[in-house]
């Protein structure tokens, strides 16, 4: 299992070199001069060379990706051209909310993939179909049009639940729902899959003909035989779920690691936006590492001998 995730760190290691020299190349291949953008088209030439300076234009690439390298492996991340704080420290500082958001939707799409996949499975005749229209309706819904409708109807209409902002447990709740909604149906469908094919294994006959009860054949045989896959799917969606989170965080007024990005957007502060942008790149290959690593904890049968997923 160590050589296992050993191979998958080795692996990804050329991909995160990709994302950092992506991330430091991004101001040349922004549409339009981001000096002009910055200072203005009448900016003094001095002003122009300071800025550039400041953002490392004025050295080639190959030595700014370098410098940028060696900043990030002592923890330094660059500074606001806005408020001149330390970009790390920014990132630091609106992650917990980030991840309560994150926490939030998975709970509420767990809940709902495990609820709703074994409704799907098991359901019989319209009633089974009006799931699957359902969920499907809902899984195609985008998060940026779902938030507004929570909020037109919960929070406006009904007056239930606060309409934006970060002011206790309340507050969380629609947008962990916008969030997590979309992921819950794509669980629900692939554990229902998952559910119909182990159903009929050989392996839950033969529970069946020892006397095993619906409930124990369900709880002790077919979910733990599907956790490895399902915990796949989950980890991957957790990616989804971050870099989603910028919709919903801008939706909701929530102070996360999304909302950060799209103020750094607005007022074109690039070292932030830098460091934004690398985090949730990073966090992605993370969740990718983890869905290799752990699933395969529920079921060996998803890798051999050579460390390849089968």
């Amino acid at each position: 299992m160590l050589d296992f995730a050993l191979h998958r760190i080795g692996a990804m290691l050329p991909t995160a070199f990709l994302v950092v020299a992506l991330v430091v190349g991004l101001i040349d291949w922004v549409p339009g001069d981001p000096l002009a953008a910055l200072l203005g088209e009448q900016a003094l030439p001095a002003d122009r060379a300071a800025m550039a300076a400041a953002l490392g234009l004025d050295k080639p690439f190959s030595l700014r990706l370098w410098d940028y390298g060696v900043g990030l492996a002592h923890g330094d991340w660059g500074h606001s051209l806005m408020n001149g704080q330390p970009v790390l420290a920014m990132l630091v500082a609106r992650a917990p909310a980030t991840l309560a958001l994150a926490g939030a939707a998975m709970a509420v799409a767990v809940g709902i993939g495990l609820s709703l996949g074994a409704g799907l499975a098991f359901a019989q005749n319209k009633f089974k179909i009006i799931l699957q229209y359902f969920s499907l309706a809902l899984m195609v819904t985008p998060s940026f049009v779902l938030g507004p409708l929570l909020v037109a109807v919960i929070a406006i209409e009904l007056n239930l639940l606060p309409v934006a902002g970060m002011d206790g447990a309340k507050s969380l709740i629609l947008p962990a729902f916008t969030l997590g909604i979309g992921l819950g149906m794509v669980l629900a469908r692939f554990i229902a899959e998952r559910l119909q094919l182990l159903w009929a294994a050989e392996s839950l006959r033969m529970a069946c003909a020892k006397g095993a009860g619906v409930r124990r054949r369900f709880w002790y045989h077919a979910l733990p035989q599907a956790a490895g896959p399902v915990l796949q799917i989950l980890f991957l969606q957790l990616g989804m779920v971050l870099t989603g989170a910028v919709l919903t965080e801008a939706v909701f007024g929530w102070p996360g690691v999304g909302a950060l990005l799209v103020e750094s957007l607005h007022q074109r502060d690039y070292p932030v936006l830098q460091g934004v942008l690398l985090v949730i790149a990073l966090t992605y290959m993370v969740c990718v590492l983890l869905s290799d690593v752990l699933a395969p904890l529920f079921d060996p049968r998803l890798y051999n001998k050579n460390n390849i997923l089968t």
